[in-house]
């Protein structure tokens, strides 16, 4: 009799989905009405059943497809972490210090030389030194250069500045943001990520070559009353 009640339990789930042969499902119903132990377990489950469908499909968020868009630019980003941002680091790191101190090292050499020929009467007329290479350590930030929508102000519940933390990869797009400061409801939301997405940027450098970057941006925010 257990083995016969195990075997009828097995097939609840099938059997209230009717996912089962109709002879099976004969069985089922003929057995339910003869034991009452089986009997109260499929109904509990029946009720579960019942009060789930009453609950009906989860509504997405509003701004799902935004959050999804920057997610995954985001990763992609990570992913693509280039040899320039890891050359970045170590040279902060290890190398840069290092070169410091020889170059002060060195720098103590060139003044006692040059002290010995002045001692020595060896002066000669330098020769002029062009500057034409970028200082060695020059860093820029990202600097916006245009968009493919026309900027406009943030239509906002009231008139308060949105201030932006915007995170642009090597090609100079964004690919994440932060607001800093202003209103943050679900519509400001989408109209900064609107312009954001259509915005082209000058890359963060280091060394000439484009990295990741930050740059904070504020859009005008005009209340708008019905």
């Amino acid at each position: 009799m257990t083995t016969n009640c195990d075997s009828i339990r097995s097939s609840f789930s099938a059997y209230l989905d009717g996912a089962i042969p109709g002879h099976r499902m004969q069985e089922i119903a003929r057995h339910l009405e003869s034991c009452s132990d089986c009997k109260s377990e499929f109904e509990g489950l029946r009720v579960m059943q019942q009060s789930l469908c009453m609950l009906g499909r989860a509504k997405a968020p509003a701004d799902l497809g935004m959050k999804l868009r920057l997610a995954i630019s985001h990763e992609r980003a990570a992913m693509k972490s280039s040899w320039k941002d890891s050359f970045s680091l170590k040279w902060e790191n290890t190398v840069r210090p290092l070169l410091v101190q020889v170059s002060a090292g060195f720098a103590g050499s060139v003044v006692l030389v040059g002290g010995i020929v002045l001692l020595l009467g060896m002066v000669a007329a330098p020769e002029p030194v062009m500057a034409n290479d970028e200082p060695l350590g020059a860093i820029t930030v990202p600097h916006y250069l245009y968009s493919a929508v026309s900027p406009h102000a943030i239509a906002t519940s009231h008139d308060a500045p949105i201030v932006v933390e915007a995170y642009v990869n090597e090609q100079g797009r964004v690919y994440d943001y932060n607001i800093v400061s202003g209103p943050v409801d679900t519509s400001v939301k989408n109209q900064v990520v609107d312009q954001l997405v259509m915005s082209v940027f000058q890359p963060a450098s280091v060394f000439g070559s484009p990295v990741r970057g930050r740059v904070v941006l504020t859009f005008a925010g005009v209340s708008v009353r019905g």
